[in-house]
């Protein structure tokens, strides 16, 4: 029997009952239970509720449809099987009610034990990209992947899982695409037809199958909807997004002071120090070393006057010594995860045995924020969740232990996924309580929604190529799951990378979201200035550029807080239907926001092959600008490029707008009062700047500037739109610099006003040795020649400029 609602159906089985709820025109969740009550299951990923819209269900004889203008879902009787079709698809080359996935006829949704799977009918040259922290291919067909947050040291570039369990996936064939998120916390598998090639499924150790299905014409809308479900990262601080620098351990606070001041002498911008555990009074978390740290707020007010932020290490082990005041209260306020019998559980961690808190319990969440007040009132203001899968010195808890779960009560299988996402939670909400702005956060492990409290790290990678690209695919993966503020220890942690290697990767690094390198104890030195005087100053010539750009990276944020499109983004979100960017020679290129494609390569790799993705154009201006030196490439070639240590292959998408500033030691200082706008010469194109003061939360009250800026090749003419928002620039003159001109127009109007275009040289990079490969253009290698450039003093007008 099926009984209608206002947000979809209740269907009463034989031995099961489901719940469909319509969440958008382009969302449905289907949740199957065992018997026939319905489930109202708690989720801590999805914070959305349906929307009332309008939807059409009919029932026959041998069959239910639920329709929405994009969506129909054909629900099967005899027996219960759900189909899902496409009404959404507007190509004339694409039609309408194709199938999108449908369950394999003979085994549907069942179960073994407690295990529930999913079987979905495997599509003809159905490609699987997406479900987080996944090594291995873009593609995943042929692979099957746990959920299971797993402390693993140095692990292999093939082992799963690993510290974060997004268990979300896109499914890709005939020019079409739709999204999978399985809510459920258990253990997860994902077998994408590992070893058969009649269906893929989806299954959880325990509890109901509830899934939200999601489908757009386009990847970055299916993207959009799942992060509309579990949320968008917050607007993070200006100063998170420069270079930080960590180690395993940098103490006593001399050497801490000292890293600070060669940053500066050397001229290398950074803008965060981490401490590791080391800084703690044996290993005990809000305590700080009365010998290596006496005088942590001196210490941190010394750093700010330098630029400098102060990150440090916070782990969930509380050691269990009598007398210590976080343990003790912890014991007292019942905050501790406990064993069936009300006996508190005790792991072995870095203190010695420990007790957890128990994060699924909102009055532990709230003490552990009050805790963190005692760093935000030292001036701390970036944490660092570490062992938080949870994990016992890399040992697994015991499955028994017991947690609230919001009132619902769990055991450790249900909610050892959900454990690390909650700790980050417990600190983000108590770091902003304790700053009363915006905090940085950054954890090891989560679960879907997690970048809702905090951006998220790779691990404990190894210092090695495959290592290295591998962290490339992690993080173009993370994207695909929501997780927009990732990255990897650039360098890597475990073992030591050689001069080639840290070179190669910190070029890589400076096109990431979060851009920190970080080494293993007992390892060589690993800063920027640790491998020679060559590898020096290629890291600070990406390290400046990557604060050039920031005006880039920073509009770049602030769209992906509206929309959930990944900073760091594989090729797959654009040019899906491209079947060479599923290619091994391809797959780990990306898109750097929204016009800068980077091409990832090994470390002693000179000549790189590289696919440059897109529509061919008849009229020959659809294509790719190489950053460095101006050349222009068409689109949909593969071609070959030099690529020395000294010069990572970086492109920009014709018809592409990218802002620069003036370079700054840390990005709490102020630029220079000119905004640099870099025009690539193509099709129409457009581009949204945004600032604000990178601190506070006043830009959720429109205290920010925001503007769009339109480029049209056919109307000639560049539009900057009406400023929006309070905020009063901190640029008063733009810069405007045309490339691929090959003649400079004699004329441009500037509201009506004939202006000149003047030839400028554009300098990305000081002298570094070797640099021999650029073109002859210069006698100054680093240096482009004759870019026409217009200067255009009033920034807080509508303009337009015209040319003929």
């Amino acid at each position: 029997s099926a009984k209608k609602n206002e947000s979809g159906l209740f269907i009463s089985a034989q031995n099961a009952s489901c719940t469909v709820q319509i969440y958008s025109e382009n969302i449905f969740r289907i949740n199957i239970e065992k018997g026939q009550t319905a489930s109202e299951n708690f989720s801590y990923a999805v914070i959305q509720t349906p929307l009332k819209i309008k939807f059409n269900i009919t029932e026959k004889k041998d069959k239910i449809e639920i329709s929405t203008g994009s969506l129909k879902l054909i629900i099967s009787k005899f027996p219960l099987r759900f189909s899902f079709y496409s009404l959404c698809l507007k190509s004339p080359s694409k039609k309408n009610n194709e199938i999108l996935l449908n369950e394999d006829d003979a085994f549907g949704t069942s179960w073994i034990g407690t295990e529930v799977t999913t079987y979905k009918k495997l599509q003809e040259g159905e490609k699987f990209v997406g479900l987080g922290e996944k090594n291995g291919n873009l593609n995943r067909r042929g692979e099957k992947y746990t959920h299971w947050n797993t402390d693993q040291f140095a692990y292999p570039i093939n082992h799963d899982p690993l510290y974060c369990s997004t268990p979300f996936y896109i499914g890709i064939h005939n020019h079409s695409s739709y999204g999978i998120f399985l809510d459920n916390t258990h253990k997860t598998e994902f077998d994408f037809g590992s070893s058969n090639e009649r269906f893929s499924s989806f299954s959880a150790a325990n509890g109901s199958m509830d899934y939200y299905f999601v489908h757009h014409p386009s990847i970055a809308d299916i993207i959009k909807s799942y992060t509309w479900l579990t949320g968008r990262m917050e607007l993070p601080p200006s100063w998170s997004l420069g270079f930080q620098q960590c180690r395993y351990s940098y103490y006593p606070e001399s050497e801490v002071l000292n890293i600070a001041k060669t940053f500066r002498e050397k001229d290398i911008p950074c803008d965060g120090i981490y401490l590791d555990i080391h800084y703690m009074d044996e290993y005990k978390v809000f305590t700080w070393h009365p010998s290596r740290f006496p005088h942590p707020e001196k210490l941190i007010t010394a750093l700010k006057k330098m630029g400098f932020n102060l990150i440090v290490i916070i782990d969930p082990g509380v050691k269990r010594e009598a007398g210590y005041d976080v343990y003790e209260e912890g014991k007292k306020q019942n905050h501790f995860v406990k064993f069936p019998n009300g006996d508190e559980y005790v792991g072995q961690v870095w203190p010695g045995w420990s007790c957890f808190p128990d994060f699924t319990s909102a009055k532990t969440r709230k003490w552990w924020g009050q805790k963190i007040k005692l760093l935000t009132d030292a001036g701390v203001e970036g944490f660092w969740n570490d062992m938080n899968e949870p994990t016992a010195l890399g040992k697994h808890l015991p499955d028994l232990i017991e947690f609230l779960f919001e009132g619902e009560r769990a055991n450790h299988k249900k909610a050892k996924n959900i454990y690390g996402m909650q700790m980050a939670r417990a600190t983000f909400e108590g770091a902003k309580m304790g700053l009363n702005k915006r905090p940085f956060s950054l954890t090891r492990a989560g679960f879907s929604g997690v970048q809702r409290y905090s951006a998220v790290w790779t691990g404990d990678n190894v210092s090695s190529d495959e290592h290295m690209l591998a962290g490339v695919r992690l993080l173009n993966s993370m994207g695909l799951a929501g997780i927009s503020f990732c990255g990897y220890d650039v360098g890597g942690f475990a073992g030591e990378a050689s001069p080639e290697l840290f070179a190669r990767w910190i070029t890589i690094g400076a096109f990431s979201p979060l851009f920190r390198c970080h080494s293993m104890i007992n390892t060589r030195d690993a800063e920027p200035w640790s491998f020679g005087e060559e590898v020096e100053d290629i890291a600070r010539n990406y390290i400046k550029l990557r604060y050039r750009l920031f005006p880039y990276i920073y509009s770049s944020f602030y769209e992906s807080t509206q929309n959930g499109v990944p900073i760091q983004k594989s090729l797959v979100v654009d040019f899906f239907d491209d079947e060479k960017i599923f290619h091994p020679d391809f797959q780990n290129q990306y898109l750097f926001g929204k016009n800068i494609l980077v091409a990832p390569l090994e470390s002693r790799q000179e000549i790189a092959k590289i696919y440059l993705p897109g529509e061919k154009s008849s009229e020959g201006n659809g294509g790719w600008y190489d950053f460095f030196t101006d050349a222009f490439y068409k689109s949909g070639q593969e071609i070959y490029s030099a690529a020395k240590k000294e010069k990572l292959p970086v492109f920009v998408k014709s018809g592409s707008i990218i802002p620069m500033q003036s370079c700054v030691p840390d990005l709490k200082k102020k630029p220079l009062d000119v905004l640099f706008l870099h025009l690539y010469l193509g099709s129409d194109g457009d581009f949204e700047y945004y600032e604000d003061d990178g601190s506070t939360f006043q830009y959720q009250q429109e205290n920010y500037y925001k503007r769009k800026i339109t480029f049209s090749q056919k109307g000639k003419k560049i539009l900057f739109e009406i400023p929006r928002g309070k905020y009063r620039s901190c640029f008063k003159t733009i810069k405007l610099l045309l490339h691929g001109f090959e003649k400079t127009p004699e004329v441009f109007l500037v509201n009506g006003q004939r202006e000149r275009a003047k030839p400028e040289s554009f300098k990305f990079f000081e002298p570094v040795h070797h640099f021999d490969y650029f073109p002859k253009q210069s006698e100054d290698p680093m240096v482009l020649e004759n870019i026409p450039a217009l200067e255009i003093e009033n920034f807080s007008e509508k303009f337009e400029i015209l040319w003929k």
